[in-house]
């Protein structure tokens, strides 16, 4: 009689996946899952046995994992921050290397009075919304180019009981040649925020599978040396912040934020901080009005 438990259904699969070179871990798997059972992995128990109906759904899991599909795309949310957020590929799926542009904008936003944010290519909402979450005094808007992501980020939104009244979702991209207009009606803003494409033309077939073929292009691709969208982004940002206003950037490397902070002077704005994430890297530029 096969061995249906949840241990030995996770060790299967795991030998499975790193046979056809899929980096993977048991984690991965419980989410998989757990999302089958409806719970969180955490509640699983190693000797509850699947039925054939629950194994059956877990192959056609495992079948788009094979497929280099990422877990959280599979599953259609992932965990950022303190909170889950829906996704899908019209999507950048969020990583834990931005919440340290989260947490640092919730130490500043927290010291001001009602304090209005804007949030440059909203994707998922999780930078946003994350810290609308966390302070109920805060108001923004987010805007971006993609519809699709607009709506993801509607319901992410309505998640978080976050309403249109302290969350208004414009279509728009930073190249329109009407965003200033439509900006200026929500404007001065305390804080912008913003993590465009920033990976050159050159390095997107290097990209991991999971990247390249599961998240949309159009927010991984940052032009010829990754850095096509920054001067545009630090020029608005300049426009619509308040004096004393900050702007928090999400780059590559520190070769790049090196880069963005000279565009960012040039325009006007001053250097306040380099933010490194949770490996250590260069990740976020702080600059200020």
């Amino acid at each position: 009689m096969p061995d249906t438990t949840i241990n030995h259904i996770i060790n299967q699969n795991l030998n499975l996946l790193q046979s056809r070179g899929i980096e993977t871990s048991r984690f991965e798997i419980k989410v998989l899952i757990a999302h089958i059972l409806k719970t969180e992995p955490k509640y699983l128990i190693g000797s509850q046995q699947l039925n054939k109906q629950q194994i059956a759904e877990l192959d056609k899991l495992i079948a788009q994992r094979l497929k280099h599909c990422p877990v959280d795309k599979i599953v259609g949310h992932k965990g950022f921050y303190k909170y889950d957020f829906i996704v899908n590929t019209d999507v950048l799926s969020p990583r834990s290397d931005t919440e340290i542009m989260v947490e640092h904008a919730i130490e500043i936003l927290n010291k001001l009075n009602q304090p209005k944010i804007l949030e440059l290519g909203i994707g998922s909402g999780c930078i946003i919304l994350s810290i609308l979450a966390d302070l109920p005094a805060v108001s923004g808007i987010g805007i971006d180019i993609s519809e699709k992501a607009l709506a993801i980020a509607d319901i992410n939104a309505e998640k978080l009981n976050i309403d249109e009244k302290r969350l208004v979702l414009l279509k728009a991209g930073w190249f329109d040649k009407d965003i200033m207009k439509k900006l200026m009606e929500y404007a001065p803003f305390d804080m912008i925020l913003s993590n465009p494409p920033y990976i050159p033309d050159e390095e997107i077939a290097l990209l991991d599978e999971e990247v390249k073929n599961y998240d949309p292009l159009i927010a991984l691709n940052g032009g010829k040396d990754g850095l096509r969208d920054y001067l545009k982004i630090n020029e608005l940002a300049y426009n619509l912040l308040k004096s004393d206003g900050y702007l928090l950037l999400e780059a590559g490397d520190s070769s790049q934020l090196r880069k963005i902070s000279l565009m960012a002077q040039s325009v006007g704005l001053n250097f306040v901080n380099i933010l490194k994430d949770l490996t250590g890297k260069d990740r976020c530029i702080i600059l200020k009005k």
